[in-house]
């Protein structure tokens, strides 16, 4: 797998994506370092580094648009999917990611410090138990948990005019009990993601 085939491969999706394409030596950059990483600490399941762009950058890359506000939380980061990703893309956005696995944490902030990213803050804490100093606009995770668990644990985080966004597959979950949470769905979008056949949905919810 050559260089010039993964930028040409995020290039093309970016721009299916309407997303200005000059973060991509960047996002490359990021890619490769968890490539590096991932094979003495096991961060992500995903070995090959086209699948890591196109499951993790790209699958990133095609909410971006859903996001709005100026901070957003990352819950259950992981490597950093998607929230490294958005800082990347916007440095505008103050980011935090937040996982309670040490390992996983100590790679962000050495890809924050190796890749120069100033407007992310890497916490390792549980997500039921951290307090931060202010409330999110956005609140996203992939695949953390059950949305009804997610919403439970993670509610708390998001303002009162904020929103709650779930990265999901196909599967339909018990949305509808999500008013006991505190919450009420308000999209439930079907998501393309360039080079990925898979099915994707986006699920955002408000605080009611």
């Amino acid at each position: 797998m050559n260089d010039k085939h993964l930028a040409q491969l995020l290039l093309t999706a970016l721009a299916r994506l309407n997303i200005d394409n000059t973060k991509t030596e960047k996002l490359l950059a990021f890619v490769y370092l968890l490539e590096k990483w991932n094979k003495t600490y096991n961060i992500t399941a995903i070995r090959d580094l086209e699948q890591m762009v196109v499951l993790h950058v790209i699958d990133s890359a095609s909410v971006y648009r859903f996001l709005s506000g100026n901070s957003i939380i990352d819950v259950g980061t992981g490597g950093g999917i998607p929230g490294i990703i958005f800082a990347i893309l916007n440095p505008e956005l103050k980011v935090t990611l937040l996982d309670s696995n040490q390992k996983k944490t100590r790679f962000l902030r050495f890809a924050q410090r190796q890749l120069n990213i100033e407007n992310i803050t890497v916490v390792c804490d549980r997500v039921e138990k951290y307090q931060p100093k202010f409330a999110y606009d956005v609140v996203i995770s992939r695949a953390f948990t059950e949305v009804g668990n997610y919403l439970q644990l993670a509610g708390h985080l998001c303002k009162q005019e904020g929103r709650v966004l779930a990265m999901k597959g196909p599967r339909i979950e018990s949305e509808e009990n999500v008013s006991k949470k505190g919450f009420e769905l308000s999209q439930d979008v079907d998501i393309q993601v360039p080079f990925l056949d898979a099915k994707r949905r986006l699920l955002i919810f408000k605080k009611i």
